[in-house]
Parts: C-alpha cells; structure tokens; sequence
C-alpha cells in the first residue's frame, strides 16, 4: 500500500461580490495551468434556499511526479447565501453575485504509489532505509514545492475574491 503524508492543510473565507462562474473557471484553471495537475470533479452540489443557493464542490487534483512520488490535492468549496445582484458599471448594469466562499486544500504527498514496496517484510524495510538515507533531501524537495503550490492556489484564491470585490464597487 501506498504511503500517504498529508504536508499540507489550511482554509481561507470571503464575503462579498464576485461572479461565481467566473471565480470557478479561475481556480480551475490556475490548479491545471500552474501545478499541472489532473483534476476531478467528485462533488457539485446546490441547494435552493430561497433566492440564495449553496454549493458544495470537491476536487482532485493528482500528477504522478516520478515513478515514485505522486501529488495529491484536495480542494473543498463551501459557498454560502450565494444570490444573483445587479450593480451600475458606468452606465450599464451588469449582473454578478454576492455571496462567502470557504475554501480548503489539504496536500498529500504519496510515495510508493504502485505499491512496489509492499510485495515482503524485506521491501518494506530497504524502503524505509531508501527514504530515510537514499532521497531523504528529494522527499523534503517535493514536500516543499507541493507546500509551495498549495499555498500559491489559496493566495491566488483569495487575491481574486478581494479584487473582484473592490472591482464592483
């Protein structure tokens, strides 16, 4: 079996205006585009409250690194009180939506993803001295790009939502 290391999990939350379709196109492709990742959509749901709607989304984002190592990242959507407002830009009206978006990532770090290791007791153990001794420098490499990544997706995230909030006002 696979060994699986969560290196990474953190959140941000919004508030305010910001075109939903726009917003999910954005994180979509900036996880593609700048990680390489291969994404999945296992979750998209909504519920109508209302004139508001909540959504719930969850990705996977995986890229086989080497032989060896493989990225995994998990990405979770809550989007609350969501609603359609319309709002004056210069002499037209332009339609766009209010709403609070939480978003978490939670990144893994999968070695031995193939299992080639798990075959005996003797493979596990030249496993664990390959790591601790032989790619101890590359695990900790890997660990930081994905960290790096990770961090960069919910940056990138939230400095969208503040400036299509200050954008519409």
């Amino acid at each position: 079996m696979a060994e699986k290391d969560t290196i990474f999990s953190s959140k941000i939350k919004s508030k305010g205006i910001f075109t939903f379709d726009e917003f999910y196109r954005f994180c979509y492709d900036w996880l593609k585009d700048e990680t390489g990742l291969d994404i999945s959509e296992d979750k998209y749901a909504e519920k109508l409250k209302g004139d508001e709607k909540e959504i719930d989304i969850k990705w996977t984002g995986t890229k086989k690194v080497t032989d060896y190592f493989k990225f995994e990242i998990k990405v979770t959507f809550r989007i609350l009180g969501l609603k359609k407002v319309e709002m004056a830009k210069g002499n037209a009206k332009i339609e766009t939506n209010k709403g609070s978006v939480e978003i978490k990532v939670k990144s893994t770090l999968i070695r031995d993803y193939d299992g080639k290791f798990e075959k005996d007791a003797i493979r596990k153990f030249l496993r664990s001295i390959y790591e601790k001794w032989v790619i101890k420098a590359r695990i900790e490499q890997l660990e930081a790009k994905l960290i790096g990544d990770s961090d960069e997706f919910l940056g990138q995230a939230k400095a969208y939502l503040d400036l299509e909030g200050k954008k519409r006002h």
